[in-house]
C-alpha cells in the first residue's frame, strides 16, 4: 500500500483541517470517507478501510473534522461539521485525479450521516453516490429519534452497510426506511451477519473479521463500478 500524501483543508475563519489522499493507479473513481463521533481519520478503522479500497482501485480521501483536528473531544454543531465537509468536497475534486472522473462521498457513523446531510441539501453537488458504514438511523436506545427525514431528498445512488447487532439501527429497522424512498435508484443495503456499529464480529476470531471487512471492502468497490459504469453489472 501507498503511504498516503496530507493536504490542508482551509475552512472558515482561517481554521484549516488536514486530509489524506491514498492513491490507487489509474483509478476510476474517488471516495471520501469522514470518520465516525469517537475517532478521527487515523483510527485503526478508518486507515484499514482507506488503504484496502485504495488497493482495489479507488482513489479514497479521508480527513479530520476540525473538532477532532484540533483535539477536542465533542462533535461541533451540524452547520460546522457540513461546512467542513463541503470544504473537503471542492478541495478533493480540485486535487485528486479519480474524483474528476466520478466522487462519492460517505463515512463511518457520523461522518457517513454528515455526508447525507450535505448531499441532501444541494441537489446539484457533483457526487456519484453515497458509501455509508454503520448509518446512525437513532442514538442507541432511542428509536424514535430517527435522522432519515432528509434521506429522499438525497436522490441519488446510496450504499448502506449495516451490522445485524447494530444498536444505532439494525437492518430490520433501516430497511423499511430506504424501500419508503423513491431516487433513480434503489438503495443497496448489505448486513454484515453479527457485526456491531463498527461492523465488529463478537469474539477475537481475527481471521474471521479480516474477512468481513475484506467482503465489505469489495461489495463497496463493486457497487461503486456498477453505479459509475467501470464495472460490468
Amino acid at each position: 500500500m501507498k503511504s498516503p500524501s496530507e493536504i490542508a483543508i482551509a475552512l472558515e475563519a482561517s481554521a484549516v483541517t488536514t486530509a489524506l489522499v491514498y492513491p490507487a493507479e489509474r483509478a476510476a473513481a474517488a471516495l471520501i470517507l469522514g470518520h465516525g463521533a469517537g475517532a478521527g481519520q487515523r483510527s485503526a478503522f478508518m486507515v484499514a478501510f482507506a488503504g484496502a479500497l485504495s488497493a482495489l482501485g479507488l482513489d479514497i480521501v479521508t480527513f479530520n473534522f476540525l473538532y477532532a483536528e484540533q483535539g477536542r473531544r465533542l462533535p461541533d454543531r451540524g452547520p460546522a461539521l457540513e461546512a467542513c465537509y463541503r470544504r473537503v468536497i471542492a478541495t478533493v475534486r480540485e486535487r485528486v485525479d479519480g474524483a474528476g472522473r466520478q466522487l462519492f462521498i460517505g463515512g463511518k457513523s457520523m461522518g457517513g450521516r454528515i455526508a447525507t446531510q450535505v448531499a441532501a441539501a444541494d441537489p446539484d453537488l457533483p457526487v456519484a453516490g453515497l458509501v455509508l458504514l454503520g448509518y446512525p438511523l437513532h442514538p442507541p436506545g432511542r428509536p424514535e429519534q430517527r435522522r432519515d427525514a432528509h434521506l429522499a431528498a438525497i436522490g441519488r445512488p446510496m450504499l448502506f452497510v449495516q451490522g445485524s447487532r447494530d444498536n444505532f439501527g439494525r437492518p430490520g429497522e433501516l430497511a423499511p426506511v430506504l424501500s419508503a424512498l423513491t431516487p433513480a435508484s434503489p438503495p443497496a443495503l448489505h448486513i454484515v451477519e453479527g457485526g456491531d456499529h463498527s461492523l465488529k464480529l463478537p469474539g477475537n476470531d481475527r481471521a474471521a473479521q479480516a474477512a468481513v471487512y475484506a467482503g465489505v471492502q469489495r461489495t463497496i468497490v463493486d457497487w461503486i463500478g456498477r453505479v459509475s459504469g467501470t464495472s460490468a453489472p
